[in-house]
C-alpha cells in the first residue's frame, strides 16, 4: 500500500513538473527562466517519472538521471538525432534537442543536486 501512495505522489508531481515544463516552453520567452530554469527542472521531470515505476528509489538514481540528461546534451554535441537521419522529426529535436551549451549541463548538475537535497530534506532519505 505504501508503494501505491508513493507511485500516485510521483506520478502527480511528474504530471505537475511537465505541466509547468510544458508552459515554460510555450508562453516565457525570457533569457532566463526558459532555458535555464527548464533545465534545472527536466531533471526533476525525468526523476518523478522514473520515480513512478521504482517507488522505492535507488540509492543514486538522482545521480543517474543526471548523468542521462548529460548523456543527452552531449548527444547534440555529437548531432545524434542528424546522423540517425531522424533531423526532419520535430518531436525528437524537441525532446533530445539540437544545440550542445555547458550552460545546460550546469544545469542538469543543479536540478540533480536539488533532487540530492529534495530527497534528504523531503523524505528524510540519504540518498548516497
Amino acid at each position: 500500500m505504501k508503494n501505491q501512495c508513493a507511485r500516485i505522489c510521483y506520478g502527480a508531481l511528474f504530471a505537475a513538473l511537465l505541466a509547468v515544463e510544458v508552459l515554460i516552453a510555450l508562453f516565457v520567452h525570457d533569457d532566463f527562466v526558459r532555458p535555464y530554469l527548464g533545465d534545472v527542472l527536466v531533471v526533476a521531470v525525468v526523476y518523478a517519472l522514473v520515480r513512478v515505476f521504482l517507488p522505492r528509489g535507488a540509492p543514486l538514481l538522482p545521480l543517474y538521471v543526471t548523468l542521462f540528461a548529460v548523456l543527452v546534451e552531449f548527444s547534440q554535441y555529437f548531432r545524434l538525432v542528424e546522423r540517425l537521419g531522424l533531423g526532419k522529426n520535430r518531436l525528437l529535436r524537441i525532446v533530445l534537442g539540437s544545440v550542445f551549451d555547458w550552460k545546460d549541463i550546469l544545469c542538469y548538475l543543479a536540478g540533480g543536486a536539488l533532487i540530492f537535497a529534495a530527497e534528504r530534506l523531503i523524505c528524510g532519505r540519504r540518498p548516497l
